[in-house]
């Protein structure tokens, strides 16, 4: 948030320049909306690079507030972790994180999946803050388990190449065309089996077939926690304290888990 603010303060006048011409355009009948494009931008240390110093001076008070609860240091990176399609560091890290954490659960899924859409901001290298875990993860989404039929399974990877790729656990590898049509793909090493039915951690925002992954509402045997823990970024904060704990940095890799044939 104080990044946005400083972005706009810092170009106020062309922001209002914008606001005007807009404004005077919409008063001519002539102009039709024919179509609208948009992006997500991951907001990181990269857009405070030249704060406003004024905007700066009002924030601190806030911001020290903030910084109480947000500071707290939870682990450390090997590096800078963002997403990525087909594949990203921060793409795989995340179902990773769910796949370790299922133990908490009593659950052994076969895979992980998060959604590419939920990832908010990329992890910073080194100190890694409970702000740093909230900006990534900043909705009340939580994780759940769920049961899918391999045919389903499929339907499932084909719904994620038809966005270009989502995020997916090491378990996973996908093989696709160019024109992302899936070719291959295999759990644990093992093609998909169509009639076996396969164990899925994922987030409840996902499981109810949002951001076009509607095989999913063929799941069964739902396992959904609910409470305030199972919270996506609480997952992430024990992920981080258990690899804190064991004397790990948090780190993750591209291995091809989603490949385009060309």
């Amino acid at each position: 948030m104080h990044s946005v603010i400083f972005t706009i303060m810092r170009n106020k006048s062309l922001f209002f320049v914008l606001v005007a011409a807009l404004m005077l355009s919409a008063c001519r009948s002539h102009y039709k909306l024919s179509s609208v494009n948009r992006t997500r931008i991951l907001i990181d240390s990269r857009y405070d690079s030249n704060p406003d110093e004024k905007v700066a001076a009002f924030m601190a008070p806030y911001k020290k507030s903030v910084d109480s609860i947000m500071s707290p240091v939870l682990g450390t990176t090997e590096r800078y972790l963002e997403r990525g399609r087909p594949e990203g560091l921060l793409s795989n890290l995340m179902p990773d994180i769910f796949m370790e954490m299922a133990d908490e659960y009593g659950e052994k899924p076969d895979f992980a999946c998060y959604n590419y859409g939920g990832i908010r901001a990329a992890l910073p290298a080194g100190t890694v803050t409970k702000g740093d875990v909230n900006d990534v993860a900043p909705f009340e989404n939580k994780i759940v388990f769920v049961t899918l039929k391999g045919d389903k399974v499929l339907e499932l990877f084909q719904q994620m190449l038809n966005r270009e790729g989502e995020c997916l656990s090491h378990e996973v590898h996908i093989e696709a065309d160019k024109d992302f049509k899936l070719l291959s793909a295999t759990i644990n090493g093992e093609p998909v089996d169509p009639n076996r039915e396969y164990r899925i951690t994922t987030i409840d925002y996902v499981q109810q077939g949002n951001d076009g992954m509607t095989a999913f509402k063929s799941g069964t045997n739902l396992n959904a926690p609910g409470n305030d823990d199972a919270n996506s970024r609480y997952v992430m904060e024990r992920y981080f304290k258990r690899m804190t704990a064991q004397g790990k940095k948090i780190d993750s890799k591209l291995e091809g888990r989603i490949t385009i044939k060309q």
